[in-house]
């Protein structure tokens, strides 16, 4: 044999010995890619199909093979993938070199003119490399939803109930200007995405169509997953926020409001609304002047409500239940503080606490918490049933250490039965300033008669 036919046959051996053909058979290596979502926005519009691009990449010196990859939709699936030209569903056995890349077309197939058109398509690409699975999110927007795009708002915006909204990063509405959300109204939320208020938010829902703010994964799975979106944030210019009823769930935290209003109204009331499945919690304040009534929060990762720096809060009738089946949490439910724990070096401010007729539950010891360090400082509590062991609380009226009883709490019914300790105990506010515009009704609009029960709920 020639010496060069040896040098090439050499080098052919060494070539295909090189780390990057040598397929891994390691569990732990993982693949990599562009996106974690890909995103097709408003796609129905003028086409019944549209395609975007995913780069798959394999950050390993060696080769792995992909055994899996498919549409978690299967043959149901609106989406269809392209691999090497070939339009499939499911593709097997795919080696792909150490550093190398693999393009993947997704494609939607979409009737723009099919009656009953959903406004978000939603499905998985699915990949299988020596058993590790992972997935790539595919999500599509279809023309009959509004979606907003780190948008800003201004001037006064009415939102109605002809259309879902979808906010995909952030919404601002600016200050000095009003988004009026009318009843019925359905607000989603893609991952990572808020609404933040430097104006003015006013939610004009009812109890049977009430406003929805929630995420966007519409999969059944994920009707409680808390964490989905960022929440609403109430800035320091805000003024007269009203969330009239008004559900919140599947947020990091559903409400955020960060300073004392600058008129003679609170910077916010929350009326009448739900706030459920917070990962962190369902109302954040911080120096704040916050009125909550008949309203329902529960199942929330630290806190249900917690106020830090001093602020202003009446909170009356409402249902507060660390009941949590999802969370181990260690914090009290409700907590209020006059100064910051997470840095104790700034200054106390005044704290202003009143709490009426509420219900504060859970599976902790002290789901109450009324911490101050400065003077200023005004604390009333009445006719609540509470969840305590320190015995604070105990006069005025105030249950303690009563379970309320609930009907169904595991079910998030958190109505009280015929035996509830929490019947006919309520202290009687017919001559309180928010009885004709919020607290003469309970949260289902059933009339309060006096004296009422505690809690979000009047019994039937």
């Amino acid at each position: 044999m020639r010496p060069i036919s040896i040098i090439i046959m050499i080098l052919i051996l060494f070539s295909s010995c090189r780390k990057e053909n040598i397929v891994t058979s390691n569990p732990t290596v993982k693949l990599q890619f562009s996106t974690d979502t890909v995103f097709f926005d408003t796609v129905f519009t003028s086409s019944g199909s549209t395609s975007r691009k995913l780069k798959v990449y394999n950050p390993n010196k060696n080769a792995v093979k992909i055994s899996e990859v498919k549409l978690a939709g299967g043959n149901n699936s609106s989406y269809q993938i392209n691999i090497n030209g070939q339009p499939v569903n499911v593709s097997n056995n795919i080696i792909l070199a150490g550093k190398d890349s693999l393009n993947i077309f997704v494609k939607i197939f979409i009737n723009p003119g099919s009656e009953n058109l959903p406004f978000i398509v939603s499905d998985s690409l699915q990949f299988v490399t020596n058993s590790n699975k992972q997935s790539v999110q595919l999500r599509a927007y279809g023309q009959n939803a509004h979606f907003y795009n780190r948008e800003i708002l201004s001037g006064n915006t009415i939102w109605t109930n002809e259309k879902p909204y979808v906010v995909y990063n952030s919404l601002l509405i600016s200050k000095d200007s009003k988004l009026t959300i009318q009843k019925g109204v359905k607000v989603f939320f893609h991952h990572g995405s808020e609404m933040l208020i430097a104006g003015t938010l006013q939610c004009e829902g009812e109890v049977s169509e009430p406003v929805d703010f929630s995420g966007d994964r519409l999969e059944n799975i994920y009707d409680d997953e808390p964490g989905q979106w960022d929440g609403i944030h109430f800035l320091q210019t805000s003024t007269n926020n009203i969330l009239n009823f008004t559900n919140i769930k599947n947020a990091l935290a559903g409400v955020r409001v960060d300073s004392l209003s600058n008129n003679s109204n609170p910077k916010l009331v929350v009326n009448s609304s739900v706030i459920k499945n917070m990962q962190v919690a369902g109302l954040i304040m911080y120096n704040a002047d916050v009125s909550v009534f008949n309203t329902l929060i529960y199942n929330c990762g630290q806190y249900l409500v917690y106020g830090a720096l001093g602020g202003i809060y009446n909170l009356k009738h409402n249902t507060f239940s660390g009941l949590n089946f999802e969370f181990n949490r260690q914090n009290p439910a409700v907590y209020f503080a006059d100064y910051y724990q997470a840095n104790q070096s700034l200054q106390t401010a005044a704290l202003s606490v009143t709490l009426t007729n509420n219900i504060i539950w859970g599976s902790n010891i002290n789901e109450l918490i009324i911490d101050k360090k400065g003077s200023l400082f005004y604390e009333e509590v009445q006719n609540n049933l509470i969840k305590s062991s320190t015995g604070l609380q105990q006069e005025n009226g105030n249950i303690l250490n009563m379970d309320p009883l609930f009907f169904d709490q595991k079910k998030g019914n958190f109505k009280l039965t015929g035996t509830s300790p929490g019947l006919n105990t309520g202290l009687n506010l017919s001559t309180d300033r928010y009885l004709k515009l919020y607290l003469a009704k309970d949260l289902n609009n059933i009339e309060r008669i006096f004296p009422s029960d505690i809690g979000c709920y009047e019994f039937e």
